[in-house]
């Protein structure tokens, strides 16, 4: 095990949203903007932003690294936009405001349908729809989920209903 597999969790946040160089086994190098480390296996990813706004993300074994350094801190823009890489495309195209309104809609046509929902997870952002299924962001038939597969399916036929 390498000095780098012994850290722990804790210190490798600190390197999460940093641009680094990390050295690797047999000599090879790899820079780009840490997104995240795997707490189980120390692997590191790694974000390099190509031209028209593609992105490179590559995963660096924990057992290959060597030394991780910290080249530069990545300020509030480069935080956003290391932060949306995995978001997928539909939340991208929303604004706060506009997620809400979306939100609060449904869930006004949902009540006035006489379904029961309430506002739950962190600050009310996910609906619950009869306590069994829940809708996230932003708010379309895709983003239910319930273990029961009927109310799955008659929620979701409804919003696409609305929706139209």
């Amino acid at each position: 095990m390498n000095d780098w597999q012994r850290k722990s969790p804790l210190d490798w946040e600190t390197y999460v949203n940093k641009l680094v160089k990390v050295a690797a086994v047999e000599k090879h190098e790899y820079e780009g903007w840490v997104l995240t480390v795997d707490p189980v296996s120390a692997s590191i990813v790694l974000a390099t932003f190509l031209e028209k706004e593609k992105v490179s993300v590559l995963v660096v074994l924990g057992h290959a690294v060597q030394e991780v350094e910290i080249l530069k801190e990545g300020d509030d823009e480069m935080k956003q936009r290391l932060s949306c890489i995995f978001a997928p495309e539909e939340s991208k195209a929303y604004s706060p405001q506009e997620l809400e309104k979306r939100k609060n809609d449904l869930k006004t046509w949902l009540e006035t349908n006489h379904i029961p929902v309430t506002e739950e997870g962190e600050s009310g952002r996910m609906l619950c729809v009869a306590g069994v299924l829940t809708i996230d962001p932003p708010y379309g038939p895709e983003e239910c989920s319930s273990s029961n597969e009927i109310i799955l399916s008659r929620v979701q036929g409804l919003i696409q209903g609305y929706l139209e």
